[in-house]
C-alpha cells in the first residue's frame, strides 16, 4: 500500500478521497488554484501546494506541474479523482514514464474507451449491444446530416471525447440539425479540445442505467450491479438510485456481463463505469443499448458503496497498489436501496442556469450511518464560475426504496442554501412526485413533470409569515437587552397611547404581505391576512438559524407551529413541517428604483463569454428566437427575444467577456 498519494483534483471528490486515505494511514497531497487557496480540501490533507491560476486550465489541468508537485513531495501515486485529469490517457502515460502510479485504469484503457466512437467499434466486436447510430471517423456536415436522416429523427449529437452532458445536443428535425450541431461541436471543443461527435438515435422513453466494474491487474473484473441515472436535466444526473428500480436478478445479470465484457475487451483495471441506455421497461423485456464507459470513479459511486457496504476508493488504492480485489463476484450482494440528490448552486426555474455567489447561510440534516454528505465546500466558501456549480450529494439508505426515499424526502426538508438560487426545493419535490414514488421514470421526467416540480413559489402562509415576524422581533429585542433606554424596546410603545402594532412587510414576486405584532404581557396579538389572531412563542437561536415554538389561536381554535427560520440581507426563509417558504422583507427606508432589467433589456444572467451573436441592430425578431449564445461553466446558454420585437443595439460581439447582469441585446416591442 502507498504512504502518500496527491490528490489532483478539488471540491467534494478530493475531500472524499482524503478521507478514505486517512482511515488507511496514507499521507495526503493537495493542490490548489488561486480561487481555492482556502477550500476545503486544501484543510482535508496533510499538506497542500498551488498550482495556478483560477481557470482549470491554468490549474488543475495543468499536468506537468502536478507531476512536479508530485515528484517534489514524495507522492508514490496519484489519484486523479472524477473530472480534469481522470480520463487524459497522456497524463496517465507520464505519471508511468516519472515513476509515479495513476490510480486509475492503463492508459491504453482510457484511450479506447475516450474516443467513443473508437469505444463503439470495440464494443461491436464484443459483442455489446449498441444504440443505431454514426460512430464513424468523417466529420463532413452535409455526410453527418445524411446520417442523421437515416437513423431517423430525434437523434442525439454527442461530443466523441467526452461526457458530463457537455457537447450534448437533441435535434428534432432535419431543420434543428445544423445549428444543435454546431452547438455541440463549440461545447465539445471548449471542454475537451476535440470537436468530433457522433450521432445515435435518441430514444424519448427510455432509461439510463449504468453498471459499476472493477477490474485488477491478476485479470479478475467484476460487476458491482448497477445504479439508475435517469433523473436528468440538461443531460446531466440529478437523482441517483441504486439498485434500479423493477430490475429482476436475470436483467442485472445480463446487463452485469456485459459490462464486464465491455472492461475486458479493453484490458481494464480499476474503478469504472459502463453506461447503457435502456427500453423503459428493460427490467422485464426491454432492449438496452451501450452508450459510453467513463474510465473513472462516478460522482454517484456512494449508492454503490451504501448498497455494498464497500469502500470503492480503498479499492481504487488496493488494485493500484498491485493487490487483488478484495472480493469476487459470488461474494458480492446487495444490502436495501440507496438515493444519491446532487445540491447545484443552479435555478431550476430559469432552466436550470448555473448560479454563483457566496454561502451566506448552511443548514444540513444530521448525518449517520444511513445519511451521508459529501462535499467541498462550507458556509462562507464562493461558490464560482470557474467550477461546476454543485454545492454537496445528499446519500441516503434504507431497507427498501420506499423507506429510503421517504429518507431522503426528510433529509431535504432539512437542507437550507442561502446566497444564490439553488435547487434543494426542486428535489423535495422530485422526492414527493407521485410518479417518482411509483418509480414510472425515465429520461424526459423532469419536463414530462415540470409543472409539478417547477411551479411559483408556494406564497408564505399565514404560520409562516407569523414565524417570521415574531423571529425578526425576537431578534430586535435580544439584541438591545441590555440596553436601559426605553427607545430600546421593541414593543411599539408609544407615550400615552396604548402599545401600537409594529408592521413588517413582506413580499414575493411582486405580492405583498403585511404582518401586525402588538405586544402584550401574554404573548402577542398579530394582524395576518387572514384575520387577527393571538400568539405565544418560545425561541431558541441555534447554530443554523432561529428557532421558534408558535402557538398561533383566532375563534377559539389553536394550533402549534415548530419553525426554523433563516436570515439574511433581506431574504427569508421558513421551513415548518416540511414546506419551505421563500421570500423577501421589504425595506421600508430603501429608495424607489426603476427595474433596469426590464423585457427590452436583456442581460447576461451570469459572467461568462459570448460565444455568437446571431443578430444586429435593426432586425425584427419573433419570440423565442436566438439572439445570442454565451457559454459560462463550459455550458452554452442561448438568450431568447421574450416576444416579438425590433432589436435596438446590440452591445458584445463574439469573444468577448461580460459581466453578470450586463445588457446585450436592446429590444423594442412591435
Amino acid at each position: 500500500m502507498f504512504s502518500k498519494i496527491l490528490i489532483a483534483n478539488r471540491g467534494e471528490i478530493a475531500v472524499r478521497i482524503a478521507r478514505t486515505a486517512r482511515r488507511l494511514g496514507i499521507r495526503t497531497v493537495a493542490v490548489y488554484s488561486d480561487a481555492d487557496r482556502d477550500a476545503m480540501h486544501v484543510a482535508a490533507c496533510d499538506e497542500a501546494h498551488r498550482i495556478g491560476g483560477a481557470a482549470p486550465k491554468d490549474s488543475y489541468l495543468r499536468g506537468e506541474k502536478i507531476l512536479e508537485v508530485a515528484k517534489r513531495t514524495g507522492a508514490e501515486a496519484i489519484h486523479p479523482g472524477y473530472g480534469f485529469l481522470s480520463e487524459n490517457e497522456d497524463f496517465a502515460r507520464k505519471c508511468a514514464e516519472s515513476g509515479i502510479v495513476f490510480i486509475g485504469p492503463p492508459p491504453n484503457a482510457i484511450e479506447a474507451m475516450g474516443l467513443k466512437a473508437e469505444s463503439k467499434r470495440l464494443m461491436e466486436k464484443a459483442s455489446v449491444p449498441l444504440v443505431p447510430g454514426y460512430h464513424g471517423e468523417s466529420q463532413d456536415e452535409a455526410l453527418l446530416a445524411k446520417e442523421a436522416e437515416r437513423i431517423g429523427f430525434p437523434v442525439l449529437i454527442k461530443a466523441s471525447a467526452g461526457g458530463g452532458g457537455k457537447g450534448m445536443k437533441v435535434a428534432e428535425s432535419a431543420a434543428e440539425f445544423a445549428q444543435a450541431l454546431a452547438s455541440a461541436k463549440r461545447e465539445a471543443k471548449n471542454s475537451f479540445g476535440d470537436d468530433n461527435v457522433l450521432i445515435e438515435r435518441y430514444l424519448k422513453r427510455s432509461r439510463h442505467i449504468e453498471i459499476q466494474v472493477f477490474g485488477d491487474m491478476h485479470g479478475n473484473c467484476v460487476y458491482l450491479f448497477e445504479r439508475d441515472c435517469s433523473l436528468q436535466r440538461r443531460h446531466q444526473k440529478v437523482i441517483e438510485e441504486a439498485p434500479a428500480p423493477g430490475m429482476t436478478t436475470e436483467r442485472r445479470k445480463q446487463m452485469g456481463e456485459a459490462a464486464v465484457a465491455a472492461a475486458k475487451a479493453v484490458g481494464y483495471v480499476g474503478a469504472g463505469t459502463v453506461e447503457f441506455i435502456a427500453e423503459h421497461d428493460v427490467a422485464e423485456s426491454g432492449r438496452f443499448y451501450f452508450m459510453e464507459m467513463n474510465t473513472r470513479l462516478q460522482v454517484e459511486h456512494p449508492v454503490t458503496e451504501m448498497i455494498t457496504g464497500l469502500d470503492l476508493v480503498e479499492w481504487q488504492l488496493r488494485v493500484a497498489s498491485g493487490e487483488r480485489l478484495p472480493k469476487l463476484q459470488d461474494e458480492l450482494t446487495i444490502d436495501g436501496h440507496a438515493f444519491e440528490a446532487r445540491i447545484y448552486a443552479e435555478n431550476p426555474r430559469n432552466q436550470f442556469l448555473p448560479a454563483i455567489g457566496k454561502i451566506e447561510k448552511l443548514r444540513t440534516p444530521q448525518t449517520s450511518e444511513n445519511i451521508r454528505i459529501d462535499t467541498g465546500v462550507r458556509e462562507g466558501d464562493e461558490i464560482t464560475p470557474n467550477y461546476d456549480p454543485m454545492i454537496a450529494k445528499l446519500i441516503v439508505h434504507a431497507p427498501t426504496r420506499t423507506q429510503a426515499l421517504a429518507r431522503l424526502a426528510d433529509a431535504l426538508d432539512e437542507y437550507a442554501v442561502m446566497g444564490f438560487a439553488n435547487n434543494v426545493e426542486f428535489l423535495q419535490r422530485t422526492a414527493r412526485h407521485p410518479a417518482f414514488i411509483a418509480a414510472d421514470i425515465d429520461t424526459g421526467f423532469i419536463a414530462k413533470h415540470s409543472a409539478d416540480l417547477l411551479p411559483p413559489l408556494p406564497a408564505p402562509t399565514d404560520a409562516a409569515l407569523a414565524a417570521c415576524a415574531l423571529v425578526e422581533l425576537n431578534c430586535v429585542r435580544t439584541a438591545h437587552a441590555n440596553e436601559a433606554s426605553p427607545w430600546a424596546r421593541a414593543d411599539g410603545f408609544w407615550l400615552g397611547q396604548p402599545n401600537q402594532a409594529i408592521v413588517f412587510r413582506y413580499e414575493q414576486a411582486e405580492k405583498s404581505f403585511e404582518v401586525g405584532v402588538v405586544v402584550r404581557d401574554d404573548g402577542y396579538v398579530l394582524t395576518l391576512p387572514s384575520g387577527t389572531h393571538h400568539a405565544s412563542a418560545a425561541f431558541d437561536t441555534a447554530p443554523d438559524g432561529e428557532r421558534v415554538a408558535l402557538t398561533l389561536g383566532a375563534d377559539a381554535e389553536e394550533s402549534l407551529i415548530n419553525a426554523l427560520v433563516l436570515q439574511h440581507g433581506l431574504q427569508r426563509v421558513v421551513m415548518l413541517h416540511g414546506e419551505r417558504y421563500e421570500f423577501n422583507a421589504i425595506d421600508l427606508y430603501a429608495p424607489p428604483h426603476a427595474d433596469e432589467a426590464h423585457a427590452g433589456h436583456l442581460t447576461a444572467p451570469m459572467p461568462g463569454a459570448v460565444v455568437s451573436v446571431l443578430v444586429k441592430a435593426g432586425d425584427k425578431v419573433t419570440k423565442g428566437q436566438a439572439l445570442i449564445i454565451m457559454e459560462a461553466m463550459k455550458m452554452e446558454h442561448t438568450i431568447v427575444a421574450p416576444f416579438d420585437g425590433k432589436v435596438e443595439a446590440v452591445y458584445f460581439a463574439a469573444k468577448e467577456q461580460v459581466k453578470e447582469g450586463a445588457e446585450l441585446v436592446a429590444l423594442e416591442a412591435l
